[in-house]
């Protein structure tokens, strides 16, 4: 039910105040409602609040608005921790408790197992969940000198347009970042080249000195300005990188011999990584979620492994302690490289690792896809999942595969092929906090033969 206001046809501009109940919650933080019989999404809006809303744009199908004010809130609704919520657009589910967060995910991904993938898994594990602030720990920040007010900017974009919101500190970012915006304004704005420098790249590591920053400059910085860049490296324990051009450019400047890692240490393993490698973004979460991983695929020590979209190890080193051999598959040169690195310096000799683009053709002619069969199968793709080397699961013919997905939609594609294409079973699934006060949604299946 619905009640308008003096409601006008002027469209968006001086849209009248709108009364509606919300149904529901999108993933990316909108509440649902229908206003004579069509779908609005309403920002700032959480399922079973009644809200006064006003509309911001119509579309054919569905209208967008914004909540002007809460008339009845959800028990679940929290006051946002950062000041910038709803203009950055960092977050989006900063008004919900954590505990609604996490089960909205789950509900997420179970509808789309349901209903994409055809299938129920016959366990819901409990969510996996971590500190829900300062976790985020590898970002991309955006730069801008800006003429008007004669200040820099540093941080996320606005949640509405292309611009740069003007962020005082960020509460999801680790605190040797999220504390320092602006000090990163001030070193912006001290420089020659302030207006050439669109982004700085950060990565943070375990143990001290593991915060890395790479400043991208579209011109040759002045010595001046190399020398205001190695201060604030050594004012704040950065190690700091430039990026003249591209990503093969980036070098250190400070300090002589960097190190960035991060550690497993149930598992006694050390991954070393470079700024701009992949790696999971929340290190508490993903420590608990390669354990889980681990648990749930329960390798015994004369199985045979095959971990795919592998990366630096992040599994394969922790699974190498625990079963016979394990094998590797990555499509990036460099990672794979990295891998093996990681896997020595860790006195780790029974792995292997192949190059591979597990998204493409003709996959039936890698060395490692001809091995009779595998024991057990980990596989933790990209957003786009994994549906290409699901076509040959049939034929590895492993007893147990955990699919670690950051999609649920494909997820859910993938699963139906294994379900019922391939014969396995979902035995269980359930979803991971790895990016709190957003719509990320991270989450494990286990299936069986």
């Amino acid at each position: 039910m619905s009640r308008h206001r003096n409601r006008k046809s002027k469209g968006v501009q001086n849209s009248p105040l709108v009364e509606t109940t919300i149904e529901s919650l999108t993933l990316e933080g909108q509440g649902v409602a229908h206003v004579d019989g069509k779908t609005v999404f309403i920002d700032g809006a959480l399922p079973g609040e009644t809200v006064e809303f006003r509309y911001t744009s119509h579309k054919q199908k569905h209208d967008i608005g914004k909540v002007e004010t809460i008339l009845t809130p959800s028990p679940d609704r929290v006051e946002p921790k950062c000041e910038h919520f709803g203009i950055c657009g960092a977050c989006s589910w900063q008004h919900l408790s954590l505990e609604a967060q996490i089960k909205h995910k789950q509900r997420a991904m179970l509808n789309n197992l349901k209903h994409i993938g055809k299938a129920e898994p016959e366990t819901v594990f409990a969510p996996l969940t971590a500190d829900g602030w300062a976790y985020r720990r590898k970002a991309r920040l955006g730069a801008k000198w800006v003429h008007k007010k004669q200040k820099a900017l540093v941080g996320f974009r606005e949640k509405e347009g292309g611009f740069l919101a003007e962020l005082n500190r960020c509460e999801i970012l680790h605190p040797s970042i999220g504390e320092h915006l602006l000090d990163f304004q001030a070193l912006i704005a001290s420089l020659d080249a302030r207006e050439s420098v669109p982004q700085i790249e950060v990565a943070v590591g375990d143990g001290d000195n593991a915060t890395a920053l790479i400043f991208r400059h579209m011109e040759e910085l002045s010595e001046g300005d190399t020398d205001k860049l190695l201060v604030f490296g050594k004012q704040f324990n950065y190690q700091i990188y430039l990026q003249p051009k591209g990503p093969e450019t980036v070098h250190c400047i400070y300090p002589e011999n960097p190190e960035l890692y991060y550690e497993h240490p149930q598992f006694n393993t050390k991954v070393g990584f470079m700024p701009l490698d992949f790696i999971q973004v929340n290190q508490p979460l993903n420590r608990a979620m390669v354990a889980r991983a681990l648990e749930l695929l329960a390798p015994e020590p004369t199985d045979t492994v095959l971990d795919l979209f592998c990366g630096l190890g992040n599994f394969t080193l922790p699974l190498a302690r625990l079963a016979a051999q394990v094998i590797g598959v990555e499509g990036e040169q460099t990672m794979v490289e990295r891998a093996r690195a990681a896997a020595h310096a860790n006195g780790i000799m029974n792995t292997d690792y192949h190059v591979c683009n597990l998204m493409g053709d003709n996959l039936q002619h890698e060395p490692w896809l001809k091995k009779n069969r595998y024991d057990k199968i980990l596989l933790d793709p990209p957003r786009a999942g994994a549906k290409e080397i699901i076509a040959y699961m049939g034929k590895l013919n492993a007893g147990r595969i955990v699919y670690v997905s950051c999609d649920p939609a494909t997820l859910a594609r993938d699963t139906y092929e294994l379900v019922h294409e391939h014969g396995y079973r979902l035995v269980g699934a359930g979803v991971m906090d790895m990016f709190p006060h957003t719509s990320h949604v991270e989450s494990i299946a286990v299936f069986e033969k």
